[in-house]
């Protein structure tokens, strides 16, 4: 055969092994402005592809555009998209049903917002299987039992009758998940999967994902913020900015050689332990909004690396070996020599993580306990407790952080809620600053509120969506001096600076906390806690949902903080990195009790208990 022969030969096999080739993507707001800009990659069959980048750089609406689910507002402009040769631009909405669910189906990053509130598990999964397997009555509801029982759920017969607020997150994800694989699909796309599961959970959705490709040869588009399970999952990642894809490689090449700059600064801003003594490189500033940058490099303003030419003119897509490429211009010509492997990226100076010397005990708790009656009867007597803190006893001293680890539905967040005294304790003793907590009235309590703070783990949830960024700062403050004062010039530059510390722009604060992504309504949350200069913040999840560059300024800006405030840290938590960075102490918890405690070298570099053991041999691995 010859060698063109052989070319065209290899290039007709490449195409048929593609499930999904995207093409020249556009797609845009109503007035024209871009938000996915001439988006191109494909995905092999059985692979998996990862899209990696920070929250509003344009990746979920990526998935939304492959299966043609644009919100109100948002419209294709060109580009194509082939699924198994078909182009699904071209096809009726009627034909685009059947797809969704069908050959391609996806699994969206809030389940609990996603699930049907008012329907029962086996209903929603019914609807997919009468729809693309033509399954109904006894049949759909023994596949319904298959498909939970094959996503871990256990009881999957009796979990079919019960409703999305009876499950917890994992168990919602692993619903939505069996909705997903129920019409047999020949692509999953899978919108950060893992976001806000702690990390066994994480574990077994991931290994769940393996499986199912390994025996139905699916393919998977995994839309993630974390390194750890890209490098855990994907054969190849495309790096995501501002609507473009800035990186493409596979992942061996793309961990042991990222190129462009941004992907650098990703890796320069994750926690670890070589980290401990040093700052994280956080990349200053944010994600621009859509066409605030119509000339340059949309990088140029947050890049270490930037040079005049980069604000000049836009960066063409540079291809630089097979499936490999980069958008930047360091790279082009005789440039690209000059750009070094070990690029440091910006960071903020603060000091090394050390205990604090001679410090006291700020909170001291001893044989905690908060029990739930299960109440049942007409008369609703108590025939039992739900015992979500059985007996805890910890302490944290001035200026250090304790952290607490430990699987969702072990009492963690209940602990915290009931040491600031918003859940009332059975029994036990909460110690703040030498007084007594526990049986305090209302107005004794109102007085100690600015010295104890949390950030809850669900910002949606706990800002109020009728209230502007700058009322819901100023509320805490206003509340706290005991009286109406209005809104004062004063009260105005302390948010101007609060919106600092945790990267937003000021002009955010005449905004409502809907415009908002995720990751930057916690940051929110972060800024009310800090308002009124709390001694103790008792932080629940609160990087959960970041990707790591927004998750390294607040890591900073809380070690900064305490540098600077001697603040003391209650930090809730099941990332073990963020842990071995910042935390002085570590306590394990399960099922309400502390099971371990101990230095934090000591926890994580030789843990003793087998729960401790479990939950650290769970955590996804960077390797190269």
């Amino acid at each position: 055969m010859s060698a063109v022969a052989a070319s065209s030969a290899r290039g007709a096999g490449e195409l048929l092994n593609k499930i999904l080739k995207v093409a020249s993507l556009t797609t845009s707001l109503q007035n024209g402005i871009p938000i996915v800009d001439d988006l191109s990659f494909s995905i092999q069959k059985g692979e998996t592809f990862a899209l990696l980048g920070e929250s509003g750089c344009g990746k979920s609406l990526t998935a939304l555009s492959l299966l043609r689910l644009l919100p109100d507002g948002v419209r294709h402009v060109s580009g194509s998209i082939k699924l198994d040769g078909v182009e699904l631009f071209g096809l009726p909405e009627r034909e685009m049903r059947k797809v969704r669910g069908g050959s391609a189906a996806m699994i969206f990053q809030e389940p609990g917002l996603s699930l049907n509130p008012v329907l029962t598990v086996a209903q929603q999964i019914s609807e997919v299987l009468a729809l693309h397997q033509n399954l109904q009555g006894t049949a759909a509801r023994q596949r319904c039992v298959e498909l939970l029982t094959l996503v871990g759920i256990p009881e999957a017969a009796r979990r079919c009758s019960e409703y999305p607020f009876q499950l917890s997150g994992g168990m919602k994800q692993r619903v939505m998940i069996a909705m997903a694989l129920a019409g047999k699909p020949r692509l999953l796309i899978a919108d950060e999967p893992t976001t806000a599961l702690d990390v066994t959970i994480q574990a077994q959705v991931l290994k769940l994902l393996r499986d199912t490709q390994a025996a139905s040869g699916m393919s998977l588009l995994l839309i993630t913020h974390d390194l750890g399970v890209v490098s855990e999952m994907a054969q190849r990642v495309g790096v995501m900015y501002a609507g473009q894809i800035v990186e493409q490689a596979s992942r061996a090449q793309l961990f042991a050689q990222p190129l462009h700059p941004y992907t650098r600064q990703l890796f320069a801003a994750m926690p670890d332990a070589a980290r401990r003594s040093q700052p994280l490189a956080a990349i200053p500033g944010n994600v621009p909004a859509p066409g605030s940058i119509t000339q340059g490099c949309r990088f140029a303003p947050r890049c270490n690396k930037v040079w005049e030419l980069c604000r000049l003119k836009t960066p063409e897509w540079i291809a630089l070996e097979a499936e490999r490429g980069v958008r930047c211009h360091l790279y082009a010509g005789a440039i690209a020599g000059n750009l070094s492997v070990d690029s440091e990226a910006k960071v903020i100076e603060i000091s090394d993580k050390q205990a604090p010397a001679n410090p006291h005990k700020l909170l001291e708790v001893t044989g905690l306990q908060v029990y739930f009656p299960i109440r049942k009867g007409i008369l609703q007597r108590a025939h039992g407790y739900v015992k979500a803190v059985d007996g805890v006893s910890l302490e944290i001293m001035q200026g250090s952080t304790l952290a607490l680890v430990g699987e969702s539905g072990c009492g963690k967040t209940t602990l915290g809620k009931a040491l600031l005294q918003l859940i009332k304790p059975t029994a036990g003793s909460v110690q703040f600053a030498g007084h007594e907590l526990t049986g305090l009235g209302i107005g004794e309590l109102r007085s100690k509120r600015a010295m104890m703070q949390m950030v809850f783990q669900d910002p949606y949830a706990s800002l109020n969506p009728k209230m502007r960024v700058a009322e819901i700062l100023e509320e805490g403050m206003i509340a706290l001096q005991g009286s109406g004062a209005r809104v004062t010039a004063g009260y105005q530059a302390h948010i101007d600076a609060l919106l600092d510390q945790v990267g937003l722009a000021r002009n955010v604060k005449w905004r409502y906390p809907h415009e908002f992504s995720g990751g930057q309504r916690q940051r929110i949350a972060i800024a009310r806690a800090l308002a009124v200069s709390p001694q103790l913040l008792i932080c629940d999840e609160p990087t959960s949902a970041l990707d790591v560059s927004v998750q390294a300024q607040i890591l900073n800006l809380l070690k900064e903080l305490q540098q600077e405030l001697n603040l003391s840290y209650l930090f809730i938590t099941h990332n073990l990195a963020v842990v071995e960075y910042l935390a002085h102490q570590v306590c394990v918890m399960y099922q309400g009790r502390i099971v371990e405690r101990g230095t934090t070298e000591a926890v994580l570099r030789a843990p003793e208990h087998a729960y401790t053991q479990t939950l650290l041999s769970a955590v996804p691995r960077i390797e190269s």
